[in-house]
This record gives C-alpha cells, structure tokens and sequence, in this order.
C-alpha cells in the first residue's frame, strides 16, 4: 500500500507562535519556539525574558486552562487578563516551576509539601507495631478527638434516639498543636503594669484604647479600666490574659471577649515570622520566646504516634533522617504486603537525592527552603509525571547550585523534554544555556531600551550573533595574580549550628573573602550563623522586602524624598504634594494607579483607574515641573517615577534639574546593576537577586557596616553585568570594609583574594571545611569538587 508523504494535519502543530506581544516593555514581538524541545531564553536583567514566556506563554496558558472550568470552581481561582497580545497559537498546557517561596505556613515541611509524608503515614499505618490507627494517627495537623450525644435516625418509618460515640485518632502533639514550638510570653513587653488601660498600658501594635479593643476592654466588666495592672487581683489578670472567647455585651452590641494571650496567638503566632509586617515581626520578636516543645521534643506528633515502629524506627525518627538515609531504610525493608507502596516512595525519595536536595529531612519547615531549594522540590512532582506534551516553564533553576549540582539539573530539564514535552527555561549560566535545542536572546539592553528579539537559533550562532549574550558567553575570568593582604581575621570556633562539625575557621578582614562548596554544605550556617550576628556586620540576603504594592525602589531606597523636596522649592508648594500616599494622591483610586471591583464570587478584578490613567497624582500636581517647563525637558512627578534608573540619574545630573542627593542614591542603585529598574515600580515584583542587590545599594549609603554578607550577589545577573558586580566589590573592599560573598560563581571565585570551600558533600556528608587559601592554591590542588570545576573554568579562560 503506497503511504502519503504528507504529514497528518495532526502533526503539522509543532510550534508555539507569538505575534505582537506588548505585556511590559516587549516591544511588538513576534517569535516562533519549537514543541517538545528545551528552548532557553536570554538576555540581560530587565530585558523582558520573563515578560515573555511567564506573563505571556504561561499566563494565557493557564488563563485558558481556568476558562474550561465552571463558574463556581473559577470562583476559587484567580482571576487572569488576558495579555497584550495579537495571536498566540499552538499553546499546550503549562506548569510554572519558578523561585517562589513555598508559603508561611508553620504546618508546612518538606515532607507535606509533597507526597512524602502521605506515603509515610499509610505506611506505618500498615506495618507499624502496635497498630494504633489510619493514617491520620500518624498526621501532626489531625488532632485526637473523642466524644459522644444522641443521634436520631429513621427506621422501619420510626424515628429513634440513640447514643452514639465517636473518636478521631489524630498524631497532633496537644501541647503545641502540631507545630513542634511553643511560645513563652515576655509579659512586660505587652503592658505596662505601672499603668492602667485607659492611660494607654497596653504595648500591643494595634491594641489602642480609641479603638474597638478599647470599647471592649472597658465594657466588658472582668476588671477596673481604670486600676493599674500591678494592682489586679488573681482573678482580673487572669481575666486580662488568658480568658477563653467569651460572649459579652458591649454598648448593647454582642461581642467575643478573649484574652490577650490566646488574642495573640490566633492573630499573630499564626503567621510565619517571616510572612509578618515589620512592626508585628519587631513586637513578636521582643516579647514571644519560641522554644521547642517539651512533650514532643519537637517533633510536632503525640506519643501515640510515635510509639508506633517498623523495624524499631517511628514516623517521627524517620522524617528526621537526612533523606539519603531514608531512602537507603525504605529500600532496605522487605514488606511483600506493601511491595507497591514501597517502590512509590522510593521513587520520591530518589528524585530528592538525584536533583541535589539529598541533604534535606522531610521535616524541615517548607518556609526555610531557599528559592532555589523550593523551586527543586516542586520539580521533583514532575519528574515522575505520566504527562506528555506539556509545557514546563522554569525560572533559573540553577539558582543556588554548585556548578557540579548544574550538570545534574541539566540532565533533569533534557529527561523532561526527551518525555515529549516543551521546555522553557530563562537562564543566564552558560553551562545551563549550552543543553538548549533553540536559543531565544532579548534585548539589546533593558528596560524601554529592550523587549526584542535580538537572535534566534543554535548556540554556535548565537556566538556568532554579536548580541551582548553572544558576545560574553564565552566569558572567563582569570585567576588574580596578587591578592590582597588581610587587615586582621574573624575566628569561627566550634560552630555546630544545623550540618556543621564544630568548625574552626579564620575569617579574612580587608579582602574579598568567597565561601562556596555544594548546595547544603553548611555555608549558610556558617556564615549567618556565626558571622552575621557579629557587632559592624551587615548581612543583606535575598529575602523579601517588606512593604505594600505601593512601595517602590524610590520610596524604599529614600530616593523620593529629595525628590519631593526639589519639586515643592521649584513650585513654591508643599512637598506633601508629590506623594501618592498623601495629598497628591488622586482622589478616585487613593494614589494606587488601579481600582479594585469587587465581583461577588469571583475574583476582585483590577484595573487603571480612568481619572488619573494610572498615574497616581491628581491632574494639577501633574502642572507642576521639574527642570524647566516640559516643551524644555522639565519632568512632572509621574514621568520621574516610570524613568529607569539610568534615565534619572542623568536627568538629576543635569543642571536644570540637579538634585545632589537624588543622584547619589541613583548612582549607588547604577552600581549594583540596577539601571534597568524603574525608579517607581513595585517592590512586590523585583526577583530576588535585584531585591538584594536594592538592599546593597541602600546600604552602601550607610556608614555603619565594617563588614558586608552578600548572599549569592550573582542571581539573575547577566554574563556581561558579572564585570561590573566584580568591580562593585572590589570598591567595596578598597573603601576599607570586608566582603564575604557566599556564591556558586566560578567568576567571583576567581576575583578573591581568599576562598573557604566547604564541604565534602552536603547535609551529614558536609559540615567541613575543605580548603582555605587562595584561588591559585586551590585550583592548583585540585582535591574537592570545587577546585576541579574552577580549574576548568581557569584553564578555559586560558585558551
């Protein structure tokens, strides 16, 4: 039978196309990306990479998806916009795997963020010795329930009362209800017992006496409002701290009164410390001891559970082993009766070991992950998935990685394609960029200056395309010939925080000192916890920055208060004006931008307010310039605000408009690779890498810090900012501070004048140190793991 040579119309789909896109600053782009193939995509910081394939190709992607469902389920769900685009065709579905930190929740560790510790449970709920329950026995968020009542049921047409009983075996440690924590509470911090609650004694954020606390304190009738605390009896301070709700009766309003500790507790200790408003975060801090729970021993489950064993080893001891080791017992079990079960989870618990989180227990607070961490352990979902012919989306996920942790991430990304899916990784490592079937470079540079298509194709043309990423992929740096002579030394003795051995170490001072080693080595530990707390030490780290969607580099930075200044001289009016928080503000959206629709079920939808077209400033503070009038160039506050960095440095350079303060704080923020930013966009949207890179730049203004923690300065750096992150530190360095730089980056590795690699391997495998010297030194033994990837990088800058 003689076959068609053409293809089946079904086969012809083999490509995602973009016509016209415009999300943020993508300028009209078109592009076509191949199907089932591993397509990376450059560019500098701010180019517009993740404009494409995250708020672009995945956004309708699952705005899509969310469309298919009904309109009670999307009643859930978030509601998605469509994005600025004319066409986009041959989409699959798409699972975003990016940095995002995986949640505040206390309850939340490794082992619940994934199906770990479902496995575990039904498995000691099968095989444990005694028996004590389902799998919910062995869960720390199930509480133990017992109880019993009258029911009525219908039988033969009658219907009868009878007494039933029921009980729930829940895992959960009833001391401190799962969390493995308990709080102590400084009772000082919360009143102020000279004092009584109508002379304000309460020191609680919030807790005023003009507001609805304040009504109920004085109406509720459990003690004088007008006594001083010392002054109570038993009863009343009873009554004040630990009185359950109650339901009372104020001003003939039906209200709950509660006392303050379990107040505080509901509506503060909830919350992650680190998912909490500064204020809050500063309160807890001072006046909350946390320490672990004497019942458990921190283990979060009852003695119930863990009595229960298999092969003398309970739920609680198992979540606790590093997770090499508790794939080596699973695997050792010989249980017939659970054969299946078993292989499932030690699948898992492979996949853990295979991408390089080997080190993790499964009882690690999901909260303590890095970015990188927690972007691994949602890849590990995937890795075993029977779906095909989907899209994944990664963010860097090299980020964190040693470069030999890189190669194995690479080999995961290529089994995921090689299973017949699309994969789009945004990246800037040359060796992650080398595994690409099709390059996608965006810029030429960032911001309004990029958002195009700069090249597509193969690696060796984008060599040869003369693109910025092109031209720097190649990129080594050299080993330094001198080294810098250390001022003194910081001596680490006996650290034994988290994985460390007792570590002794001496901390080189006036030099460019890099740790490195594996991921989970102990590098963190050492440095965070052993250096940071130290007087003089400024540790600036990648974690969020506090603050609304109102908050912005300028706002953050102390950048717009020269600015308002400036502006309110020019104008002969008040600086008050020129904040979008204060009298400036337009009066419909209250100096958003957007305005927010509520919409019953659905999600609240936002929009640019009309009146000031998402400006923020009511139309006549809008009149008033800056620099002359604007047929001369002059700026009102809004056009300040949606200039780079870049564009405002030069514009409070000039002498029309020049503000001394302003542009120092522009420079500093130029320094750091921070050019490319708008001066008023959105904390809430910086990556993590420019969020560090922001704190840096503030920080660089103080004059405090004699010694500077940098945490992988590196993240979303481009090749060729790489030089001038180098430089930044080099001029720290030679201003008279000390910079210790945990980094993974071959390139900053070599431009130290000391290095401290840890290691040999990572968790209970890490913990030492292996190297302390110089690059040259280093590279020349060749003995660890990092001296033989640094080598390579050495000698390949050599040819």
């Amino acid at each position: 039978m003689a076959t068609s040579a053409q293809p089946h119309p079904a086969d012809t789909h083999d490509l995602i196309r973009v016509q016209g896109a415009r999300v943020n600053n993508l300028q009209d782009i078109s592009v076509e990306i191949p199907k089932r193939r591993l397509t990376v995509f450059t560019g500098v910081s701010g180019s517009g990479k993740s404009s494409l394939v995250f708020g672009t190709i995945a956004a309708e992607s699952q705005r899509m998806i969310n469309e298919t469902y009904s309109a009670f389920v999307q009643g859930f769900m978030p509601t998605l916009n469509r994005p600025e685009v004319d066409l986009l065709d041959g989409l699959t579905t798409a699972i975003i795997v990016d940095q995002e930190r995986m949640g505040a929740n206390p309850r939340s560790t490794v082992g619940t963020a994934t199906d770990a510790n479902a496995m575990l449970r039904i498995l000691f709920s099968r095989l444990g010795d005694p028996h004590i329950g389902s799998a919910q026995a062995f869960s720390f968020n199930v509480a133990s329930l017992s109880g019993a009542g009258a029911v009525e049921i219908e039988r033969g047409g009658e219907k009868i009362r009878e007494r039933r009983d029921f009980a729930i075996q829940g895992g959960m440690c009833a001391r401190c209800e799962g969390r493995g924590s308990v709080s102590d509470f400084d009772l000082s911090q919360l009143y102020d017992e000279t004092k009584s609650l109508n002379d304000s004694a309460l020191t609680i954020p919030g807790y005023t006496m003009d507001g609805w606390y304040g009504r109920i304190f004085r109406g509720c009738g459990f003690f004088d409002p007008d006594k001083p605390i010392k002054d109570f009896t038993t009863k009343e301070r009873d009554a004040l701290l630990y009185k359950p709700p109650t339901k009372i009766k104020v001003d003939g309003i039906n209200v709950t009164y509660e006392g303050l500790i379990p107040k505080i507790q509901k509506s503060m200790l909830a919350k992650d410390v680190e998912a909490m408003q500064p204020h809050i975060r500063a309160f807890v801090e001072r006046a909350i001891v946390f320490g672990i729970c004497p019942d458990c021993d921190g283990t979060r489950l009852n003695e119930t559970a863990r009595s229960s064993r298999i092969d003398g080893v309970n739920i609680a001891e198992a979540c606790a082993m590093q997770i090499t080791d508790l794939a080596a017992w699973i695997g050792h079990l010989d249980k017939p009766s659970a054969a299946p079960l078993l292989g499932s989870l030690g699948a898992l618990l492979d996949s853990f070991v295979e991408i390089g989180l080997g080190y993790l227990s499964l009882d690690r607070p999901a909260g303590t992950l890095s970015g990188g961490e927690a972007q691994r352990t949602k890849m590990i979902r995937h890795l075993g998935s029977s779906l095909t012919d989907v899209t994944y989306v990664f963010d860097e996920p090299t980020i964190g990685l040693h470069p030999h942790d890189i190669a194995r991430m690479n080999d995961l990304l290529v089994r995921l394609r090689d299973k017949g899916n699309t994969v789009l990784v945004v990246e800037h490592k040359p060796e992650a960029i080398a595994i690409a079937d099709h390059v996608v470079d965006i810029g030429p540079r960032a911001g309004s200056e990029g958002g195009q298509i700069v090249f597509e194709g193969s690696i060796e043309g984008l060599r040869k395309s003369g693109t910025l990423t092109g031209t720097h992929l190649d990129d080594r740096v050299h080993v330094k010939d001198e080294v810098r002579s250390p001022s003194g030394v910081i001596e680490v003795r006996g650290a034994a925080s988290h994985n460390l051995q007792g570590v002794d170490v001496d901390i080189p001072t006036g030099v460019l000192v890099v740790v490195t080693g594996v991921a989970g080595s102990g590098k963190s530990s050492l440095i965070h916890g052993s250096v940071a707390p130290l007087d003089g030490v400024v540790a600036i780290d990648q974690g969020a920055i506090k603050g609304s969607r109102r908050s912005n580099p300028a706002t953050y930075t102390g950048l717009l208060d020269p600015i308002r200044k400036a502006f309110a001289k020019a104008n002969g009016v008040k600086p008050a004006l020129f904040s979008a928080n204060s009298e400036g503000a337009c009066p419909a959206c209250k100096g958003a931008g957007v305005i927010y629709t509520e919409l019953g079920f659905m999600d609240t939808v936002e929009s640019p307010c009309e009146e000031c077209e998402g400006k923020r400033f009511q139309a006549a503070v809008l009149e008033y310039t800056l620099g002359g009038a604007k047929a001369d160039g002059g700026k009102d506050i809004s056009e300040v605000l949606e200039m780079s960095v870049a564009q405002a440095e030069e514009f409070f350079r000039s002498d029309a408009a020049k503000v001394a303060a302003a542009h120092t704080i522009l420079q500093r923020m130029a320094d750091v690779g921070l050019g490319y930013l708008k001066v008023g966009q959105p904390l809430t949207t910086l990556s993590g890498g420019e969020r560090q890179r922001l704190k840096l730049a503030t920080h660089m203004g103080a004059k405090s810090g004699t010694t500077y923690i940098l945490d992988e300065p590196t993240t979303g750096l481009h090749l060729a900012d790489v030089e001038q992150l180098l430089g930044l530190l080099d001029r720290l360095v030679d201003s008279g501070k000390s910079v210790i730089v945990i980094e993974h980056h071959q390139a900053v590795m070599a431009h130290a004048d000391w290095i401290i690699d840890l290691g040999p391997g990572a968790g209970h495998d890490g913990g030492r140190v292996v190297f302390e010297g110089t690059p040259a030194e280093l590279v020349a033994g060749k003995e660890t793991l990092t001296a033989q990837h640094l080598a390579e990088y050495v000698a390949a800058a050599s040819t």
